[in-house]
């Protein structure tokens, strides 16, 4: 049995901007006298960063019978459902565009009911995909990751900047009584 887990850069990044994007709202509601209380938001922060956590956990099984997406049991089913294919299931892999002209795969069956998104943000992306080959005889060749590291690089830089920028707003925030007329 093999487990994918999503790459600690993508895990690591996404999780520091979802800090760099929610962190400040509390006080800068305190700053401006917002109708929102802090307090609120605060806990509104903290259920999302549950939430983020939950979509960053999941995790790709592949062993002798099938592939299957999963998350941990405390991820609430509606939330994140996963799903499950035996070998024997997979007809194709089929390439899409995405909007933003990247590109993404998906599993295709004999009963074409449903086409089953290819993990493509996981560490190890590239012995999923030859254990796939392997298990189904599709070539895989051509398959690449959606996202390169260095982009969740770039990304990571500019949530650091945005961090410095933060940082700044809360010392704003809390060092003024009252907002700038």
């Amino acid at each position: 049995m093999h487990i994918f887990k999503i790459s600690p850069i993508i895990r690591i990044t996404l999780s520091c901007l979802y800090i760099a994007l929610t962190v400040p709202l509390p006080f800068l509601a305190d700053f401006t006298n917002a109708p929102i209380p802090s307090n609120v938001l605060w806990i509104g922060i903290f259920i999302g960063a549950i939430a983020v956590y939950a979509a960053l956990s999941e995790r790709v099984i592949l062993d002798d019978e099938q592939i299957k997406v999963a998350y941990p049991q405390w991820v609430p089913r509606f939330f994140r459902k996963g799903w499950s294919l035996t070998w024997q299931e997979i007809d194709n892999l089929k390439m899409r565009t995405t909007g933003q002209g990247g590109l993404v795969y998906y599993f295709t069956t004999s009963s074409a009911e449903k086409a089953y998104l290819l993990p493509m943000r996981i560490a190890g992306f590239n012995k999923m995909v030859n254990l796939v080959a392997e298990k189904t005889g599709i070539n895989t060749a051509d398959v690449r990751p959606l996202a390169q590291p260095w982009m969740y690089l770039i990304l990571f830089v500019c949530t650091m900047f945005l961090w410095l920028i933060d940082g700044w707003t809360i010392w704003t925030a809390t060092h003024f009584t009252r907002p700038l007329a």
